[in-house]
């Protein structure tokens, strides 16, 4: 017979919300990238696609202190350092409707870190200097914010809400 030491199971279950919890800001950050994608191709019609989709990508890691550390990236944006920041700057009148969700998702994302033990607080200041930051929002409930998500990434077709399958469909299904 083999016994659980006091406490793992409460660790797994932390450690499966953890998880959980990230997918959800990875939603958030699929959403801004898209978003910001859309606003920078109306923006800048003359530019390269390929320069557009690297100058979201740059903006939305950014805005989650996830920087790509490949050279041609980090070479990239250094070179566009300062499209980068008026990006950042122009997601709180662009993507106001965004900005709570990906407050939440920045919130959730500093409470995953902390958890693991890693201090990133400095994106939530990053955040409120450019002003995306939505201080008066409480930090949501683990389950509130994995709502909030679901309706998010089926509103941008990231996420195929789950459906009700018939006994014949399911006993077609490989177990």
């Amino acid at each position: 017979m083999t016994t659980t030491p006091p406490g793992s199971e409460s660790s797994e279950k932390n450690s499966q919300l953890i998880a959980a919890l990230r997918e959800g800001v990875a939603v958030v950050q699929m959403v801004l990238f898209k978003e910001v994608k859309n606003l920078l191709t109306k923006k800048m019609a003359s530019a390269d696609s390929r320069h557009i989709s690297m100058l979201a990508g740059s903006i939305t890691n950014e805005a989650f202190g996830t920087g790509n550390p490949e050279e041609k990236f980090v070479q990239f944006r250094e070179n566009n350092r300062a499209d980068i920041e008026q990006g950042l700057l122009s997601i709180k009148e662009d993507l106001a409707t965004l900005c709570p969700t990906l407050t939440d998702a920045l919130r959730i994302q500093t409470l995953c870190d902390h958890q693991e033990g890693v201090d990133s607080s400095e994106i939530l200041k990053q955040a409120k200097a450019f002003g995306f930051l939505k201080e008066e929002r409480e930090i949501p409930l683990p389950s509130t914010f994995m709502t909030v998500i679901r309706m998010l990434g089926e509103k941008h077709d990231l996420i195929v809400p789950p459906e009700q399958i018939t006994p014949a469909q399911d006993e077609s299904m490989v177990h």
